[in-house]
């Protein structure tokens, strides 16, 4: 089973390419390899083709790189499924995963993270868990984003170990996590990793 993330800025024309585009081409390349894995795309566009069972915790990663710019936010559709055709350009291969990933892209309204798989019931599920989560990390400020960047990377560090990273006080780490919301989205993302392997 793999997923495609489908997505594009949001307020990029309003920003220099340059400061956004380092962060963006930063946040893909630690996915994997351009143009087989990840494609930039009409400017501020992309796609990505990846494990299912990464997508979720990939899609908040890349959200919390991007909104540690003022102003600057990301829309996302990540769409599971088979590939049915691999090609050298990720925007050039095609299957189920990249319908579903098409699909839920086009249907993006004011939602900021959406998720369309094969199963109805668990896309129901998922539907209201991120329209909640989103509710959170859409306002995250940019020193919130760098904290819970940093701590969704590296999951298994303290949060003193968080602050030696960054260099900042352990209490602004403590207070950044728990404004972001990070335990409640961390539970969000292992429960779709859960879900994922069940089914796979």
């Amino acid at each position: 089973m793999k997923a495609v993330i489908t997505a594009d800025l949001i307020n990029s024309r309003k920003i220099n390419s340059e400061i956004w585009l380092s962060k963006l081409r930063e946040a893909l390349e630690s996915i994997g390899k351009e143009y087989t894995c990840w494609e930039i795309f009409r400017g501020d566009s992309f796609q990505i083709l990846l494990d299912a069972k990464e997508a979720l915790n990939q899609a908040v990663l890349i959200k919390a790189m991007i909104k540690q710019i003022s102003n600057l936010d990301v829309r996302i559709a990540i769409g599971l499924g088979e590939v049915t055709y691999y090609s050298n350009k990720v925007t050039s291969s095609n299957g189920p995963a990249f319908v579903n990933s098409g699909e839920a892209f086009e249907e993006l309204k004011k939602q900021t993270l959406v998720i369309k798989s094969p199963w109805s019931d668990l896309n129901n599920v998922l539907e209201i868990m991120l329209d909640l989560a989103t509710l959170t990390m859409d306002y995250w400020k940019p020193t919130m984003a760098e904290v819970i960047h940093k701590q969704l990377a590296y999951p298994n560090l303290k949060q003193i170990e968080i602050a030696e990273l960054l260099n900042k006080k352990q209490s602004n780490v403590s207070y950044s996590l728990k404004k972001s919301g990070y335990d409640q989205i961390r539970k969000c993302i292992l429960f779709y990793e859960k879900e994922i392997e069940k089914r796979c």
